[in-house]
C-alpha cells in the first residue's frame, strides 16, 4: 500500500471534492446531500483511486475505481472511516449497500438488519444490536402498567402501531393517536429519535408524551437507528428520487415487520397527508405491504380547523412568522405552553433562521 495515501477531503478543496464526484458518477453513485466527513485514497500521481464518507453514525458513498479494483482499497476506506467514528465516540456504525456487495461488507464484520430484493441492504456492525433493540422494546412492554392492565382484562390482545416525527406534536398527531388508541387494547407509539429535525428528539418526545397522557392504553418507545427520516435515508446508488421514496418506505416496513411479529402488533395507523408528497407516496406504499402481509393498515383523516387541515409544517411556517398566538388552534395546551415559554426560545431562533420549513 506504499504507493498509496489515504487523507480528508475538506469541501473547500474544489479538486480533490471534483475528484471524488467523479469517481463516484463513473462507479454509478451520486454524491450524498449529507455527508459530515469524507476520505480519499490518492496514488503517487495524488489521483483519487478509492473514497468513503459518513454522516453521524452511517458509512456512505464508498467507492473504488474501476481501474483499482482488486487491489484491497475498499478495505483501507472502511477501515479508515471506521477508525474515524471511534475516535469521535461513535461505537454503533450501520451502512446501506447493494444487495450484490453485502457480502463483501459482511466479511467486514458487519450485520445484516433488513433488505429491500434486488436494490439494497442495511446492516450495523453489533451482531446482537437489532435483537438488543428488539429485546428493549418487548421490556419497555412487559413493564409498563397499560400493557399489565389490558392483559389482565382482555385475551388476546389487539396491538397496534403509530410512529410518528411530531416536529412538533400537533392536534393533528393527537387526533391520530386518539383514534387509533380507542381501536384496539394496547398502542404503541414510536417516535422517530435521529436528531435531524428543527424541535430537538427530546422535546418531540416530552411533546408526545405530555399531549397523550389522558390516554391509559398507549406505550412510548424510541426508534432508535432503525427507523430515519426520508431526508437521511442515502439516496446515492439509487436512480431517482421516486425509487429513493418507495425503497426507504420498503426498507423501514422490513423493520416494521419484525418489530411486530416481536410485540405482536396486527395494526399499524397513519394520518392521511394532504401536503406531503413523500409521505403520500410512503402511505401507498405501506397499505400495499401491510395488507400483503396480513396486517390491518388503517388511514386516518387529518384533522382540520376553520382554515383547512391542521399540519406540523403550517405549525412550523406560524412559528417561523412570529404567530405564536394562532398557534392555540393547531396544538395541544402542552405545546402551545412549551412554544410560549422561554426553553422554547433557542428552538423558535432555529426555525425563524431556517430556509424552509414545509416538506413535500
Amino acid at each position: 500500500m506504499s504507493e498509496y495515501h489515504i487523507s480528508q477531503i475538506r469541501p473547500s478543496s474544489r479538486r480533490e471534492v471534483m475528484q471524488m464526484d467523479a469517481l463516484l458518477e463513473k462507479e454509478g453513485i451520486r454524491r450524498d446531500k449529507n455527508l459530515d466527513y469524507s476520505a480519499g485514497l490518492f496514488d503517487e500521481d495524488y489521483e483519487l483511486a478509492a473514497t468513503g464518507s459518513c454522516f453521524q453514525n452511517t458509512l456512505r458513498c464508498m467507492a473504488v475505481d474501476s481501474a483499482h479494483q482488486g487491489e484491497g482499497l475498499m478495505n483501507v476506506i472502511v477501515s479508515h472511516l471506521m477508525d474515524y467514528q471511534y475516535e469521535r465516540g461513535i461505537m454503533d456504525l450501520f451502512l446501506y449497500t447493494k444487495c450484490n456487495t453485502a457480502k463483501f461488507f459482511s466479511d467486514l464484520g458487519f450485520y445484516e438488519i433488513a433488505r429491500v430484493n434486488r436494490t439494497l441492504v442495511f446492516m450495523e456492525n453489533r451482531k446482537t444490536g437489532f435483537s438488543d433493540y428488539l429485546a428493549r422494546l418487548k421490556k419497555e412492554t412487559e413493564e409498563s402498567m397499560a400493557f399489565q392492565a389490558a392483559a389482565a382484562l382482555q385475551s388476546p390482545l389487539v396491538s397496534g402501531a403509530v410512529i410518528m416525527n411530531a416536529n412538533p406534536f400537533t392536534l393533528g398527531h393527537q387526533y391520530l393517536v386518539e383514534t387509533a388508541a380507542s381501536r384496539c387494547h394496547i398502542l404503541h407509539v414510536f417516535v422517530v429519535s435521529e436528531d435531524v429535525s428543527l424541535v430537538p428528539f427530546e422535546v418531540r418526545k416530552n411533546l408526545v408524551r405530555e399531549g397523550c397522557a389522558h390516554l391509559n392504553n398507549v406505550i412510548f418507545h424510541e426508534t432508535g437507528s432503525y427507523m430515519i427520516s426520508n431526508a437521511t435515508f442515502p439516496s446515492y446508488f439509487l436512480k431517482d428520487d421516486h425509487t429513493v421514496i418507495r425503497s426507504h418506505a420498503r426498507l423501514d416496513l422490513e423493520i416494521f415487520k419484525k418489530i411486530a411479529a416481536s410485540l405482536g402488533i396486527t395494526m399499524r395507523f397513519a394520518g392521511e397527508e394532504p401536503f406531503s408528497q413523500v409521505t403520500g407516496i410512503y402511505n401507498q406504499v405501506m397499505e400495499e405491504e401491510l395488507t400483503y402481509e396480513g396486517m390491518e393498515f388503517h388511514m386516518i383523516p387529518r384533522r382540520a380547523n376553520e382554515s383547512g387541515a391542521i399540519s406540523a409544517s403550517k405549525v412550523r411556517q406560524m412559528i417561523k412568522e412570529g404567530c405564536l398566538a394562532a398557534l392555540k388552534d393547531y396544538v395541544p395546551e402542552s405545546t402551545y405552553r412549551f412554544f410560549v415559554s422561554d426553553q422554547a426560545l433557542p428552538i423558535i431562533q432555529a426555525i425563524k433562521e431556517a430556509q424552509d420549513v414545509v416538506h413535500y
